[in-house]
């Protein structure tokens, strides 16, 4: 099915040099892409659930995941959205410096659908979001979040 609109991707970092290293990532490839940043877990969930001020937020198509966030962690933010009926469909793609193993088992026992660790150095990094990109938004066919 061909797409009409750009594909919408919550970015939950609290890292500004990560978030504008992922959006120039994007940027790169020269794909329709609105990128959405939040930078904690209570700003996401916010922002999923269009409460006040996000009442025109996007719905995300895919999400990516940081573990470790500020007010709600990311595990937190995980199991909001997977048990909320009305979000569990989005992806996500938990994107962390954690490697620790009950990180990795706790986040696939609440359905993240991939877990992936940040790469420390630019090109690495770069290399990640080109990868997340060419397999989410390009091979995989992603459920129409358009409300």
């Amino acid at each position: 099915m061909k797409r009409t609109r750009p594909i919408n991707i919550l970015l939950i970092e609290d890292n500004p040099g990560d978030v504008r290293l992922t959006q120039e990532a994007f940027k790169e490839a020269g794909m329709e892409v609105t990128l959405d940043v939040a930078m904690d877990g209570v700003e996401a969930i916010d922002m999923l659930r269009k409460k006040p001020p996000y009442e025109d937020s996007n719905i995300p198509d895919l999400i990516l995941l940081d573990l470790n966030l500020p007010k709600l962690d990311g595990r937190e933010v995980l199991e909001v959205i997977k048990s909320d009926s009305k979000l569990r469909i989005i992806p996500v793609v938990v994107l962390t410096t954690s490697n620790a193993e009950q990180d990795i088992i706790n986040s696939y026992n609440l359905h993240v659908n991939c877990y992936l660790n940040k790469p420390v150095d630019f090109d690495s990094f770069f290399d990640m979001i080109q990868k997340i990109e060419d397999f989410w938004l390009r091979t995989a066919i992603l459920p129409s979040m358009a409300r």
